[in-house]
């Protein structure tokens, strides 16, 4: 077990600014894999394809089934016509969103705002800290429709392009409407590779977690163990939990798909002594160096952001220095970083 008391500065890494990815490749699984033994530190540079080579039959596969709503709106100020940014991060009730605004002074409780020539409008009900304000939405329709049409998906501050395909910020199974960035190490399926898993005796297996903005949040505490984190929305339906648990009871591994499937599946089975039942709720649950898994054996992961959060839960599995070393050789291979970049498998 790793020494837990980490500085913020022990996940920090220098990334030349033009390895972050600014676009998808056009086919999901050519991006590169970078396969790390967690144990031993070795890797092996491969391509996302290669990833059934790693994957054995009575294993599982597990994946967020989340879908990223084009939660971006922009509108105005019907009294002067002053633009506004609108950022959805989740609808507590009914019509009632949390949500950020810019710029926030201008729009206090019982401010109106309108979007698309008044196809949807929305009253300020509470202001909250760091820009956050609760609004009410008043529309005619489905509501879902209509951020379909007026909505652009929230892409992280890093990105600086034009999506030209909406979809392309989504995994070929997203289904389940709520999240406000997407679990992008399950950007690199595609259905005819999860095929040929399935094929392979391997269990695909969902679940949900809705991703906040928390997820771009930065660690500011020079002590990590200060840092709070963000609240996230999970959910774990009873027969995935029953497959996951006979997957484990055969021998075979528990394989997450992203960050996102590991903090859910870590949820729940430290909730519950390691077993996996049905459950859903709130986590804000931490996974750094020291941390004791009960649930997952391997994982599908992005590069991360130094300095991050999740940096620090893949160290967790593998070590920092297995990590950090691993990610100055993708930098040295030129592979592309975040959101839309290179995945990592990393296993023991």
């Amino acid at each position: 077990m790793e020494e837990k008391h980490y500085t913020l500065e022990d996940f920090d890494y220098d990334l030349p600014h033009e390895l972050i990815a600014q676009t998808p490749l056009k086919q999901r699984d050519t991006s590169r894999l970078l396969a790390l033994n967690a144990i031993t530190g070795a890797w092996a540079d491969k391509h996302f394809y290669d990833i059934i080579d790693y994957l054995n039959p009575g294993d599982a596969v597990v994946m967020n089934n989340s879908r990223v709503l084009p939660a971006r709106l922009y509108g105005e100020r019907p009294e002067t016509g002053g633009a506004v940014e609108v950022l959805l991060l989740r609808q507590d009730h009914d019509d009632v969103w949390e949500t950020l605004v810019k710029p926030a002074r201008k729009y206090p409780v019982g401010q109106t705002i309108t979007f698309g020539d008044g196809k949807l409008t929305a009253v300020v009900t509470e202001e909250l800290e760091h820009g956050g304000r609760m609004i009410e939405f008043k529309y005619d329709g489905i509501f879902l429709e209509i951020l379909e049409s007026l909505g652009e998906m929230p892409l992280p501050p890093y990105i600086k392009e034009k999506l030209a395909d909406q979809e392309r910020y989504q995994t070929v199974y997203s289904k389940v409407n709520g999240s406000a960035a997407a679990p992008t190490a399950g950007l690199h399926w595609t259905p005819e590779l999860l095929q040929k898993v399935a094929d392979k005796g391997i269990k695909l297996v969902e679940l949900t977690l809705h991703v906040g903005l928390g997820t771009f949040r930065p660690v500011e505490e020079d002590n990590i163990e200060d840092h709070k984190m963000h609240s996230e929305f999970y959910q774990l339906s009873a027969e995935a939990a029953n497959t996951l648990n006979e997957v484990r009871a055969n021998g075979g591994r528990i394989i997450a798909t992203g960050t996102t499937s590991i903090r859910t599946l870590e949820t729940i089975g430290s909730k519950f002594d390691g077993v996996l039942q049905e459950d859903s709720g709130w986590t804000d649950i931490f996974i750094k160096p020291g941390y004791q898994w009960t649930v997952v054996d391997a994982f599908i992961t992005n590069f991360h952001l130094p300095k991050s959060t999740l940096v620090m839960l893949v160290a967790a599995f593998t070590g920092r220095e297995n990590i950090l070393n691993a990610y100055q050789h993708a930098i040295d291979e030129r592979y592309r970083f975040f959101s839309f970049g290179d995945a990592m498998f990393v296993h023991k």
